[in-house]
């Protein structure tokens, strides 16, 4: 970590794909900044973005409005990343991956003891994550996991949740609610929560050991969403028919705009 990252945990630079903006990172730098933040227990909010989040955001309200106020939005999705060398030349050479950014926080959040706290899916899994990271990281300290109750928490239930996150001597919040529901609920209790809110979705149950990852190969070649689409193809067929369909045609409208 740098000196200057260290004192600030100054956002990378973002760039508008198809109208959401999208941070110009890498994971060194990622993980630099939540742990910067951590350090001064600021509030800070990181997302990972695939296809499906940047239509989330581009198409509803409610959402652009929240990832407007992130503080990181790294390109989670091969697609995303190329659409960021495509439009600004900014020569990312890798996606910064949801799954694989928590792994890397973890074992920077390791090295220098700042507990995490887990939050969302179900009892089930966030016990089997918290046991599958201390078996990864054996230094690090999970100061508590607790299930999502799938549902919107009421102001009194926000606040227990908050209080016991921060009794729990935690340092940093991972969230697991999936997209935008974890978006959502990061935003709602910044403040109340204090501390740096990363967003992983689909990380707790591939940690979890509850669903399997997409081979190396497939992600490398922007091609993870047809494995997952095969390994659920009821839930996510119309998903991606309808937010690969919006994503390429805004973004081809994006570029012809930027060459004509």
């Amino acid at each position: 970590m740098t000196t200057a990252q260290a004192a600030s945990a100054t956002p990378p630079p973002r760039r508008k794909v198809v109208g959401v903006p999208i941070s110009v990172v890498d994971y060194d730098r990622a993980a630099d900044c939540v742990i910067a933040a951590a350090r001064q227990s600021q509030p800070y909010l990181v997302t990972a973005l695939a296809v499906h989040g940047v239509v989330e955001a581009r198409t509803k309200a409610e959402m652009g409005q929240v990832i407007e106020r992130f503080d990181i939005v790294t390109p989670d999705g091969q697609p995303v990343r190329m659409a960021l060398n495509l439009l600004y030349r900014a020569g990312l050479t890798d996606r910064v991956y949801g799954p694989t950014l928590m792994l890397r926080i973890c074992e920077a959040a390791a090295t220098q003891d700042i507990p995490v706290f887990l939050y969302g899916s179900t009892g089930e899994v966030v016990t089997a994550l918290s046991q599958a990271l201390v078996a990864k990281i054996p230094k690090l300290r999970v100061a508590g996991a607790e299930p999502s109750l799938f549902r919107p928490l009421q102001a009194d239930e926000s606040a227990t949740l908050a209080q016991r996150v921060r009794d729990s001597g935690a340092g940093i919040v991972f969230i697991g609610l999936g997209c935008p529901r974890q978006e959502l609920f990061a935003f709602d209790h910044r403040d109340i929560i204090g501390l740096p809110q990363v967003c992983v979705g689909a990380a707790f149950d591939f940690h979890a050991g509850h669903k399997r990852q997409a081979p190396q190969w497939m992600q490398d070649h922007a091609l993870e969403w047809l494995f997952r689409l095969s390994q659920e193809p009821r839930r996510l067929f119309g998903r991606y028919a309808v937010t690969n369909s919006i994503f390429l045609f805004a973004l081809a409208r994006q570029w012809a705009a930027r060459t004509s």
